[in-house]
């Protein structure tokens, strides 16, 4: 049996890693289809994702059904240039024709009008004033077709109100959230992703945010404003032995005094 290969941090590749410990894209796919489904009672078509990265979850929407369509938005050229090297390329011709990717500004895009606009890893937190965040949630609200829907997602807790490093372990090395500051006054938070591995070399800073912490009732009171119909929350359950979450969405109106807690908001037309 061939060996398998040892990652250290020279070696490693940063959007790899992130792909295997961050993003479950088969899963969230399944999600975002489930959503749209149950409360329209059909098959979307073409879905938004913004802050897309290396759109590794578009890749997968386009590969779960050959009607779906996908329009990957992000500022930033270089996951795009990775993901067009490591996600697209491994794709079919009609895969890779249904997959459309822009270098721009969320707030600008204003055509095609889609079915469904995603925002995953809590990546709108970057807007951190109200008025920022209600001009980008009215700008999906009129990117959306008849029949649209905006789905995004959310965390809190106790715990993320304090500082602290959070390791979970991986294949082949170890992923490290680092809640590094937390303002009360502003609820604006500074936080990194690192990467250690097993020959003890480590990864630092490999990703770095800086958000606010919305909570739930201001994301579902902009939402409103902004003009959507019909706002839900599927809160995610704990396992019962270890606390941590499950894995299983379920539609809730106040949630729980959880320490951490995650949740999919979805906002329909």
């Amino acid at each position: 049996m061939a060996k398998k290969k040892t990652i250290t941090a020279k070696k490693a590749d940063k959007y790899e890693l992130y792909q295997q410990a961050v993003q479950n894209p088969e899963f969230e796919t399944q999600m975002v289809e489930k959503f749209y489904r149950r409360l329209r009672g059909t098959r979307p078509e073409l879905l938004r994702e913004d802050f897309s990265g290396t759109f590794i979850f578009s890749c997968e929407w386009v590969k779960r059904y050959s009607g779906y369509h996908a329009l990957c938005v992000d500022l930033d050229p270089e996951p795009l240039e990775w993901g067009k090297k490591h996600n697209l390329s491994k794709l079919t011709a009609d895969q890779q024709s249904r997959i459309e990717i822009r270098q721009q500004n969320v707030l600008e895009i204003k055509e095609p009008k889609v079915d469904i606009v995603t925002a995953f890893n809590f990546s709108y937190w970057i807007f951190m004033q109200r008025a920022e965040m209600l001009r980008y949630f009215k700008s999906v609200r009129q990117s959306l077709r008849p029949n649209g829907m905006f789905i995004m997602d959310s965390f809190g807790g106790a715990e993320a109100h304090s500082e602290q490093e959070e390791p979970r372990e991986c294949e082949g090395f170890d992923y490290i959230w680092e809640h590094r500051k937390f303002y009360p006054l502003n609820s604006e938070m500074e936080c990194r992703i690192h990467f250690s591995f097993k020959d003890g070399s480590v990864m630092r800073n490999a990703f770095r945010y800086y958000w606010r912490l919305w909570s739930p009732r201001e994301i579902r009171e902009l939402l409103e404003e902004a003009g959507f119909a019909q706002v839900e929350f599927y809160w995610e359950g704990t396992e019962e032995e270890t606390g941590e979450g499950n894995g299983v969405f379920r539609r809730a109106i106040k949630g729980e005094a959880a320490d951490c807690w995650i949740a999919y908001i979805v906002a329909a037309a």
